[in-house]
């Protein structure tokens, strides 16, 4: 077939748009388009100067008129795709006619792991992959996201920042989020009370999320707990790109009998803002997570309750300062081995 005129390629992706978008007109549905009857046959020869375009024209260009010829009627309103939010039934199954419903049923509602699902062909299900990919996009908010300051000056938090200079880092260096940057020991130095029962700790860890949710739940929770059971608390803060084993970093400051940590932890795909309560008896250098207790899965999405999970935290540290041990020095006591 002969090359086409630059005003032919035009006007055959015009029409291809216009029959995409579904607004084809009756008499264009009923005889072959413009385009198409000029076309020239291989016994056509190619008209002067006519060529190869250099490029193909976008779809604003093609649908506008050319000189000379009448205007082409309007295309028809945008086409519009309705898509139903995944997250809002995350329950329902995609298994077409299974064998036993009642069972896939009781077996899907025992557990939040993605089962009962069903798929097409050999591949997952339209809303299936949807929803995993909304949940995916939720965890990267928690990851990346900040705690907002008002949450910290509601509670009278001061920030300091580990070693980690950025989240990317953060995310690579998992043991500079480990160790307080020198400014921050200075501050904690000069702006904290030495040496009380408890020092509590919040760090944004791998989900600002679960602090920002949940804070205010658990916090007064602890901080009147601790204070009603007769211990001293110390001046609380906020610790920016924080991992678990910067408790030790704190105390070699503080020097606190117990240190407890709030922090968010690492979002899953369905529950985005659970946080963990880590606690130690006088953490220090060396200290590894068998010298901790850990409180974990505090949530209102499925999880623990933040009130409840600081009552809890609460009865566990006065344990902790009991018995003077925690992790599993405290369980060897308990169960009276040690």
């Amino acid at each position: 077939m002969a090359d086409l005129t630059p005003a032919e390629v035009r006007s055959l992706v015009a029409d291809i748009l216009t029959e995409l978008s579904g607004a084809v007109m009756p008499s264009q549905a009923a005889t072959p388009s413009a385009a198409t009857s000029s076309m020239p046959t291989p016994s056509t020869p190619t008209p002067a100067g006519a060529g190869t375009p250099a490029a193909a024209p976008t779809a604003a260009a093609a649908q506008a008129p050319m000189a000379g010829a009448s205007p082409r009627p309007p295309s028809g309103p945008t086409p519009r795709v309705e898509v139903a939010d995944p997250t809002t039934d995350r329950h329902t199954l995609g298994v077409l006619d299974p064998a036993n419903p009642t069972g896939l049923t009781n077996l899907a509602a025992s557990t939040g792991a993605r089962i009962g699902v069903g798929r097409a062909g050999s591949r997952p299900r339209t809303r299936s992959m949807l929803l995993f990919h909304a949940d995916h996009a939720v965890t990267q908010d928690a990851i990346f996201g900040t705690v907002p300051q008002s949450v910290l000056d509601e509670f009278g938090l001061f920030a300091v920042q580990t070693q980690v200079a950025n989240r990317d880092e953060y995310l690579l260096r998992p043991d500079l989020g480990r160790l307080l940057s020198e400014e921050a020991k200075a501050t904690l130095d000069q702006r904290c009370a030495k040496r009380p029962n408890v020092q509590i700790v919040v760090g944004d860890g791998l989900s600002a999320a679960a602090v920002t949710n949940n804070l205010g739940k658990i916090y007064p929770v602890l901080d009147s707990g601790l204070k009603a059971a007769g211990l001293t608390v110390g001046t609380p803060f906020f610790v920016t790109f924080a991992r678990v084993g910067v408790m030790n970093d704190v105390n070699a400051v503080i020097g606190a009998d117990v240190v407890v940590l709030l922090i968010g932890e690492r979002p899953g795909l369905g529950v985005a803002d659970a946080l963990s309560v880590y606690s130690g008896w006088r953490p220090g250098p060396g200290k590894t997570d068998a010298n901790r207790d850990v409180v974990c899965m505090i949530t209102e999405n499925g999880g623990t309750n933040p009130m409840e999970a600081g009552a809890f935290v609460v009865e566990h540290v006065r344990a902790v300062v009991a018995a003077q041990a925690s992790g599993i020095d405290l369980r060897l006591l308990q169960a009276g081995e040690r």
